[in-house]
């Protein structure tokens, strides 16, 4: 029988500033309770010191509509040492050479060129430029990942992205042609500082790039799994519109995109430097159609979370009882939010593959999930295995096709709870 859960509404009542309009009207959306960070990667000897973990809600500002976590963890504590590093993933350095080489031309980038990539992590993005010998660089706050994109000669500032590092950039190697950021703007608390520095090292002509999970497709596909204490903004067009132009950047053209579960590419500049194309207009058009702007889109989002949650406990319930054996697939942040929260763990499960060998050999953060080399689900032939990494389905369906061919099922559990 289902325990009586407390279901978050945006009724709530809470301390809340947005941090960028600066609004003091906020409305509760999801209530993630105490969450162990998302990348705290534990070793057997961690397990006798104390975890530390931190409270989780999402919240949207009623001014800007702004999506925004409540609670902020010190980005230090994130990213010192990171081990999230994407050149494990074929996906994204396929979709990372693809969008270098049509920057290179649809921009006219050559060897007089600069590029900056905030948060460059392994070099995976900036080595298609560097190939093609355009002068790049890479700002990385986590020290262990620049290190490995210095190994590969990429060129990395070891630094936290803001107004002050722009400018220090900018006087010593002159302001940026092109400035890349791929899953990071969601990252950084202080968005206007992030927004001031960008505006501060891009050149008159220059243009920005920009990649994030979408908020439409977050709320509308039901990824809370997305939310961790990294992840601080969920944007949204309306809400970034009024934050470009409050710094003197405007947004002239966007693209919405089916990785990491719908994202979207924005391409931005100086004011009036750079025609609006159409899809601005569109596509915030058709935000306000959907009821961005209004609390009624947010209100049925926590309830929906709730119901994946019981549908995946009373799944795996059945097939323990029934003496199937289950294990996971991708020790990722997003699958440390969904374990702690729905409450699943070494009872559930019995280890986590995943593909990165910075990750093999250690616990996942909250549930203390062993996680093991990718080549052991074909060896252990788990009956089913639960993707936590659904947002890489086809990839990771493809690349375990011998688990499958064996009869191996996988879990998807979002936007549903189903069985491939």
């Amino acid at each position: 029988m289902r325990s009586a859960a407390r279901k978050p509404t945006a009724t709530m009542s809470f301390s809340f500033q947005c941090r960028s309009c600066g609004g003091v009207k906020g409305s509760l959306v999801l209530d993630l309770g105490l969450q162990p960070l998302a990348n705290n990667l534990l070793r057997e000897e961690d397990l006798a010191k104390p975890e530390p973990k931190f409270p989780l809600r999402l919240a949207v500002c009623e001014t800007c509509w702004l999506l925004q976590i409540v609670d902020l963890v010190p980005p230090v504590e994130l990213f010192s040492e990171y081990l999230y590093f994407s050149s494990f993933s074929d996906v994204m350095l396929r979709h990372a050479r693809d969008a270098a080489n049509r920057y290179r031309g649809e921009f006219g980038l050559d060897q007089n060129s600069l590029i900056v990539e905030i948060a460059s992590n392994d070099g995976y993005l900036l080595k298609n430029f560097k190939a093609a010998g355009i002068p790049c660089l890479g700002i990385e706050p986590a020290a262990n990942i620049a290190k490995v994109a210095e190994q590969n000669g990429i060129e990395s500032l070891v630094e936290f992205f803001g107004d002050r590092v722009a400018r220090e950039v900018a006087t010593k190697r002159g302001q940026a042609d092109l400035i890349l950021g791929n899953n990071v703007f969601a990252h950084a608390p202080d968005t206007n500082d992030f927004v001031a520095g960008m505006k501060s090292l891009l050149k008159p002509e220059g243009r920005i790039v920009l990649e994030f999970p979408y908020a439409m497709d977050f709320i509308e596909h039901t990824e809370f799994d997305t939310i961790y204490h990294e992840h601080v903004f969920y944007f949204s067009l309306t809400a970034l519109r009024p934050l470009f132009e409050r710094h003197g950047l405007e947004i002239f053209h966007v693209e919405r995109l089916s990785i990491h579960g719908g994202s979207l590419r924005l391409f931005a500049g100086h004011a009036k430097v750079h025609p609006r194309q159409a899809s601005v207009t569109a596509l915030a058009t058709d935000e306000e159609a959907m009821g961005v702007p209004s609390l009624a889109w947010y209100e049925g989002f926590a309830g929906r979370v709730m119901g994946i949650k019981w549908a995946l406990r009373e799944l795996l319930a059945e097939l323990k009882a029934q003496n199937k054996t289950v294990a996971a697939y991708g020790a990722s942040a997003k699958g440390s939010t969904l374990l702690n929260f729905f409450g699943l763990g070494r009872e559930s499960l019995d280890f986590v593959a995943d593909r990165s060998t910075y990750k093999q050999g250690r616990l996942t953060p909250g549930t203390h999930i062993p996680i093991v080399p990718p080549e052991q689900l074909a060896e252990a032939m788990p009956e089913y295995t639960l993707l936590l990494t659904w947002n890489f389905a086809e990839e990771i369906l493809s690349q375990q096709k011998a688990y499958r061919d064996q009869g191996g099922k996988f879990i998807i559990p979002i936007p549903r709870v189903s069985v491939v």
